[in-house]
């Protein structure tokens, strides 16, 4: 199958595991910043088209779970979308976590790029954030970017939420990173 309509997002197609994930966060049990490093598997599963009126998306339903290294169980998981839109150039990642925290980050992207760099901030009617209402009063996610890189077999990225925390009285840079490697084409 030829997957020239989904752009850019075209080399993310298939399943990826990576071991080199680190999670720097908040640790609610340490009172304090600390990194966490864990294992990543990903899949994503390319549909389309998808047309909104004019508008036609081609997308990946994606999957990721994060497992701390030396547990079974995953510490983080994501479920949602990139959507692709090759008239307006528009890579768009829809996903929401199990703690009621949902968001679209987008970006104006050419087609065959490789590296590309997503962004949501919160109030935006576009691309943007939303919480629970707890989430919102401790931990408020202000701002989202995040970096991706394909290289034929090698998929990585950068992403940095900035949080107005509660108990740091401040704000806090969550990052997270990783590179995996392709280990299947199908997702």
């Amino acid at each position: 199958m030829a997957y020239e309509e989904w752009g850019p997002l075209a080399g993310l197609i298939g399943t990826w595991e990576g071991d080199q994930g680190v999670d720097v966060s908040y640790h609610n049990e340490e009172g304090k910043i600390g990194e966490t490093p864990y294992f990543e598997k990903t899949t994503f599963k390319p549909f389309g088209p998808v047309e909104n009126g004019p508008q036609v998306l081609y997308g990946l339903d994606y999957r990721t779970a994060a497992t701390r290294k030396g547990e079974d169980m995953p510490f983080h998981t994501e479920v949602g979308y990139w959507m692709w839109d090759a008239a307006n150039k528009q890579v768009m990642r829809c996903f929401m976590v199990p703690r009621a925290s949902t968001l679209i980050a987008g970006a104006t992207v050419e087609p065959d790029a490789t590296t590309f760099k997503l962004e949501a901030v919160l109030g935006s009617n576009t691309y943007g954030i939303l919480s629970n209402i707890y989430l919102d009063e401790v931990a408020k996610s202000t701002r989202f970017d995040v970096t991706i890189t394909v290289d034929g077999d090698t998929f990585s990225y950068d992403e940095t939420t900035v949080v107005e925390h509660q108990r740091t009285n401040g704000v806090i840079m969550h990052t997270d990173k990783n590179t995996l490697k392709r280990t299947s084409w199908e997702a």
